[in-house]
């Protein structure tokens, strides 16, 4: 048995994000999973700490590390082509869970009825919805370190995912997460590390 599945999630790390800006740090696939996974986390501890909620926290987690596994195959679209009209945005869905099922194809049933619902998971729950929000944190945050190292590259995208954060904020985790941690982000190692 030859199973290439993890091997070419491994080759995540060789697409790079915002490949249509310039980046003072490059940012790939890889990377980009680890920082959602982390702030997907934080939220489904918060849903559930701060507001009772019954998250599942280790699916959030999950389903956020694989939550870009089929761009191994379809490459990271830039947003304005992704989301430029309804069609293209249709077409380009259809392409990613068809990268997705070719992704799973490769493994043998016991392990593909595992590591479907993370590739193609259930887009109702409470524990998707945590990580979408979080993947807009991401993005948010690495708009505002390329802004506060001088690349007025992101400004706009800063105003604009800025701007779709504060709708998330409707979300009592979000809106927690954006108040209490959020503000940290924009702190240097100094001032991190210094008195509070």
């Amino acid at each position: 048995m030859d199973i290439r599945f993890f091997a070419y999630l491994n080759r995540l790390k060789y697409i790079n994000r915002w490949s249509l800006m310039h980046s003072t740090v490059t940012e790939n696939v890889s990377e980009h999973a680890l920082n959602v996974t982390v702030v997907a986390h934080a939220l489904a501890v918060i849903a559930n700490e701060e507001f009772g909620e019954g998250v599942d926290e280790e699916k959030t987690a999950l389903l956020s590390v694989f939550h870009e596994s089929s761009e191994v195959l379809t490459g990271d679209l830039p947003t304005p082509i992704k989301y430029g009209n309804q069609a293209l945005n249709t077409a380009y869905k259809e392409l990613e869970d068809r990268a997705s099922r070719k992704l799973l194809e490769d493994l043998p049933q016991p392990l593909r009825r595992r590591y479907e619902p993370l590739l193609l998971p259930d887009k109702t729950c409470r524990e998707y919805a945590l990580m979408k929000a979080a993947d807009k944190l991401c993005a948010l945050i690495k708009c505002k370190e390329e802004l506060r190292a001088g690349n007025r590259e992101f400004a706009k995208a800063a105003q604009t995912i800025g701007a779709e954060v504060e709708k998330l904020k409707a979300d009592p985790p979000v809106a927690w997460f954006a108040e209490h941690c959020l503000p940290a982000f924009d702190l240097s190692l100094d001032e991190l590390d210094g008195d509070r």
